[in-house]
């Protein structure tokens, strides 16, 4: 088995802050991929100089952050983000935050949703990638707090002043809607598994999201070993898709099952649906739109059995699905993400599974005797009909190397 899946998404050619005078830019093209330290996929964090208004687990929240006009706790007003108190003793705010799932980063999102008065001016990233975990104390309810002495013998083991640079120290802007997204490409295809987030001096921050592409070491895979190859652990990636205005696709690739109606991949209904609806005789609507989305596989892969998981879209699952499979090369796979994954005369789509009906909150299971295709592939495509919601795809099978 190979070691690691080394094929990346090409960003575009853009500076690292993407807000303008006047708004804000395009979100970049690294936010298609999943967030590696969010506290749903088992991101935590390990160690914080200092918790006083909002501690720093707030910072790996999936949900967006909000804001409670009038509410204070015994420390100070209530914030949905991770403050540390105006520092008055030398040095500066820092916190080590262990990912959820090891792999390669591409970006950061830096959130100062609402801390627009005490917003941390400037920040810096460093990354490690680390063999043995460092047992901590647990960190429990840390509001109006500092580390104490337990804290900071453990964390001096890490030695992480000296961990590497993946982000300079650079300014933060506030956080007013038209500002608070601060988003910073990253270059590096080495693995990571610890980051240290550094606040110059002090101050707050909403969120932080950690966008990259899961990675593990194929090597210790056996041929016969069952993987889910579409899962983020495994290094998949989401690549294109037609519609995310409820959900994002990427999603559909997270650890476990969805929490919510928003862990899963959600469309816009369809406005060219027929407006009276009418069915063939196998009960599958017959609607002229679809939606789609492209993954590749974390490696390629001999699919064996499918899992399409509608849990919690009970009034809005989709009609029908249909699942497709290729072979692409890195060239290939960068041409098609130039244009928008369009259908050309040179298709290379393969049918897996042929148009399926789908049930709200349900479990749908297909197994080998089912799929059309018995290959190696590389890449999968999800077709829904007409529109509606989805919340896992999982795509089991026997990891291949390419011929």
């Amino acid at each position: 088995m190979r070691k690691s899946n080394n094929l990346i998404i090409r960003t575009t050619n853009m500076s690292s802050r993407t807000r303008e005078h006047g708004g804000e830019r395009p979100a970049p093209v690294f936010v298609q991929m999943n967030d590696l330290a969010c506290e749903s996929v088992g991101g935590k964090v390990l160690f914080a100089t200092d918790d006083w208004f909002a501690p720093a687990e707030n910072l790996l929240k999936k949900s967006d952050p909000e804001f409670k006009a009038g509410l204070f706790t015994e420390y100070g007003k209530w914030m949905d983000g991770w403050e540390t108190r105006r520092k008055r003793i030398p040095g500066h705010d820092w916190c080590i935050i262990e990912l959820g799932v090891p792999g390669v980063i591409h970006g950061f999102l830096v959130d100062t949703h609402f801390f627009t008065g005490n917003y941390s001016p400037r920040i810096s990233v460093q990354v490690a990638c680390l063999q043995e975990k460092i047992l901590f104390p647990p960190r429990g309810d840390r509001i109006g707090s500092a580390a104490n002495e337990e804290d900071v013998k453990a964390v001096e083991r890490m030695r992480s002043e000296k961990w590497k640079s993946l982000l300079k120290m650079t300014e933060l802007q506030p956080g007013y809607a038209e500002s608070c997204h601060n988003y910073f490409c990253v270059s590096s295809e080495e693995r990571w598994t610890h980051i240290r987030l550094n606040l110059y001096p002090d101050g707050g921050i909403a969120r932080f999201k950690v966008y990259g592409i899961g990675q593990r070491d194929w090597s210790l895979c056996g041929p016969n070993d069952l993987e889910d190859l579409l899962s983020m652990a495994n290094g998949s990636v989401c690549l294109g898709y037609s519609d995310a205005h409820y959900g994002h696709p990427r999603n559909l690739i997270g650890l476990g099952r969805a929490a919510d109606m928003g862990d899963g991949w959600e469309t816009a209904r369809r406005l060219d649906r027929p407006p009276i609806l009418k069915a063939d005789e196998n009960g599958m609507l017959q609607v002229p739109g679809s939606e789609w989305t492209v993954f590749r596989l974390g490696h390629p892969g001999l699919i064996t059995h499918i899992e399409i998981d509608t849990n919690h879209f009970k009034g809005n699952s989709p009609d029908s699905c249909k699942i497709e499979a290729c072979i692409l090369t890195t060239q290939e796979e960068e041409e098609k993400i130039r244009e928008k994954w369009a259908v050309t005369v040179e298709n290379k789509w393969k049918t897996l599974v042929h148009v399926t009906k789908l049930h709200p909150h349900k479990r749908h299971f297909i197994d080998g005797t089912s799929l059309s295709l018995q290959e190696v592939i590389t890449h999968v495509k999800l077709t829904i009909a007409p529109d509606g919601g989805v919340s896992r795809l999982r795509l089991w099978g026997f990891p291949r190397q390419l011929s």
